[in-house]
This record gives C-alpha cells, sequence and structure tokens, in this order.
C-alpha cells in the first residue's frame, strides 16, 4: 500500500511538466562512433563494438555494443548492449535531462518506446526509478516497472532530495 502511494506520488511529480523528452529527436538523424563496425546488407544488421556512441538530436546513448536491425528501413530497431549502457535526452520546456541507465536499452528509431532491461534506472531532475525492466514512452510521459512491464524485481523509487 506504502509502495502505491510512493509510486502514485513519483508518477505525479514527473507528469508535472508537458513532455518527458525533446519532441523533435525522432526526425533528426543517427550518428554513431565506434572502434568497430560489422554491416551485413542482406540482413539489414550492423553492429557496432568497443566505446560505442549513438546521437540522434539530443538522444546520448553510450554503450558497448550496438546493434541496428532493420537499418535500412523506417522501423530502424537498436539494441544496445554492455555493463550499465547510458542514455540521455532533453525534455521540452525544461533544462533538465532524462537519465536512464540498464544493462540494456532498446528503442526504435522513429518511436517514442524505450526499454530498460538489467540494473535498470531512470532518474527525471530529483526523482529516481529503478527496476530490473523499465518500460518508458518518451513522448507520452508513460513509464511501466516491476510486473506490468514483465519485470521479475519490486520497484524502487526515490522522489526528491539532494541528488
Amino acid at each position: 500500500m506504502f509502495q502505491d502511494k510512493l509510486f502514485f506520488l513519483f508518477l505525479i511529480a514527473c507528469l508535472a511538466t508537458n513532455s518527458w523528452a525533446l519532441s523533435t529527436d525522432k526526425d533528426q538523424p543517427v550518428s554513431i562512433e565506434a572502434d568497430s563496425v560489422d554491416i551485413d546488407e542482406t540482413r539489414e544488421t550492423a553492429i557496432y563494438k568497443g566505446n560505442v556512441i549513438l546521437v540522434q538530436g539530443s538522444i546520448n546513448l553510450k554503450a558497448q555494443k550496438v546493434i541496428v536491425h532493420d537499418f535500412q528501413s523506417d522501423n530502424a530497431h537498436i539494441v544496445a548492449t554492455g555493463n550499465q549502457v547510458s542514455f540521455s535526452q532533453q525534455q521540452d520546456n525544461s533544462p533538465d535531462l532524462i537519465k536512464g541507465r540498464a544493462n540494456k536499452v532498446e528503442y526504435g528509431i522513429n518511436s517514442a518506446r524505450l526499454e530498460l532491461t538489467g540494473k535498470g534506472s531512470l532518474v527525471k531532475g530529483k526523482n529516481t526509478f529503478r527496476n530490473d525492466k523499465i518500460i518508458y514512452d518518451r513522448e507520452k510521459a508513460i513509464v511501466k516497472a516491476g510486473t506490468s512491464a514483465k519485470g521479475k524485481e519490486r520497484v524502487k523509487i526515490t522522489i526528491g532530495g539532494n541528488k
């Protein structure tokens, strides 16, 4: 019961702004840097390895390995893995970045859905959200974690306080 109240308070604090993410990011080109790349044009798959940095508008993703599936289509899908993949994105109407970390981060280049799996955390301002699986809709400001995201751990939330 107490956890439900904390979750509700967290959602209210997080939804106080109109949007969590910079709305123009999905319309921006994707830039990737890595130590190496293997491209299979037949399978439309590119595998980037070693200190990978992916940038799309204000989105900044860092990982040890990034696989881009269907890279020649509008439905390109990114799977980033490594020991704590980091993700950040500017918000509309706010100087604060949305920040995420997980062992695996997945998102579609033209999609607002971001999935963090394995030791996941999502930070907005002074609020922190932790779980083994977090699904975050960057445009609608909807977060699912725990059993609602098919996670196995209990959701941990910190509201306010010093960073």
